[in-house]
């Protein structure tokens, strides 16, 4: 795809794709927005990597921290078309060798294994933002969209880590996923060993990304005290931790009030009221209990 005059990197190549609106699932973007910028119906096959970045847009004073998730995708039918008006103008087929002569989003060009461009002025540090911020909705309700990244820990024993959610949070008393939301230009991977640490002590490695869930609560309530649309995009990950030592809570008072080692057959036992919603899909993907 390329950027049109009407973006702020105006004729920059890119990958089809966009943003996740409030509640939508993100396989279900990709081939919606991949429909709307090149007119083909596309199948979800894969999901490639998760990646971070900041672009700096100095003449509107700003700085933009995007998580994008990366798909593999089947041609189901349809015919190339160009676009007029919007922020992308034009899209067309490249052989690898032919996109590496263009100017590649720096995301695009790592995606497809070539050397990082420059097309976007990148900022010297990350601004110092919250990373949990409601706004409101078009219906009055104040909403929220969060990417997190979450981890399948487990230890040479076999045994998983999970976490319990404190009771004015969210999910209060369920056991859970380390992880947590990523910062402003933080990568998922390093968001999850920082939160991972945080949390429960235990230094990690990642071993593979698993998948991507999304879950949206139209009415969360937490320690704000009021209903949030809430709609959470997490990636989740297989983690080894070769070294586990007992659990520790460093963020005492936080969202976390107690962490575990727990054995594949005590997780079995676990009701799935007694797990988050996350939790469960991201151990099936992993293939355990």
């Amino acid at each position: 795809m390329r950027a049109s005059p009407r973006s702020g990197t105006p004729g920059a190549w890119s990958l089809p794709g966009g943003a996740v609106d409030h509640g939508e699932n993100p396989n279900d973007t990709v081939v919606r927005e991949t429909a709307a910028e090149t007119g083909l119906s596309v199948a979800v096959a894969g999901l490639h990597d998760v990646v971070a970045d900041m672009r700096a847009l100095p003449h509107k004073g700003i700085t933009i921290h995007t998580d994008r998730l990366i798909y593999t995708v089947t041609i189901r039918g349809g015919s190339l078309i160009d676009r007029v008006g919007q922020p992308t103008d034009l899209a067309r087929w490249f052989t690898l060798d032919e996109a590496a002569a263009l100017p590649l989003r720096p995301f695009a060009a790592t995606a497809l294994g070539l050397a990082p461009a420059s097309v976007d002025l990148r900022p010297d540090e990350a601004p110092d933002f919250p990373s949990f911020y409601a706004y409101p909705g078009p219906d009055g309700l104040h909403r929220a969209q969060r990417f997190a990244a979450y981890a399948v820990a487990t230890d040479p024993d076999g045994r998983i880590l999970l976490t319990r959610i404190a009771a004015d949070y969210p999910g209060g008393g369920c056991w859970h996923l380390p992880g947590g939301g990523t910062d402003y230009g933080e990568q998922p991977g390093a968001a999850l060993l920082r939160e991972l640490l945080e949390e429960t002590g235990q230094p990690g490695e990642i071993v593979e990304l698993l998948g991507v869930g999304s879950h949206r609560d139209p009415a969360s309530l937490g320690p704000e005290g009021y209903p949030i649309d809430w709609h959470g995009v997490r990636a989740f990950y297989r983690v080894a931790v070769d070294r586990p030592c007992p659990p520790t809570i460093h963020d005492v008072g936080g969202s976390t009030d107690d962490v575990r080692w727990f054995t594949m057959a005590e997780v079995a036992a676990l009701a799935e009221s007694e797990m988050t919603e996350v939790t469960i899909e991201a151990m099936r993907a992993a293939e355990l209990p």
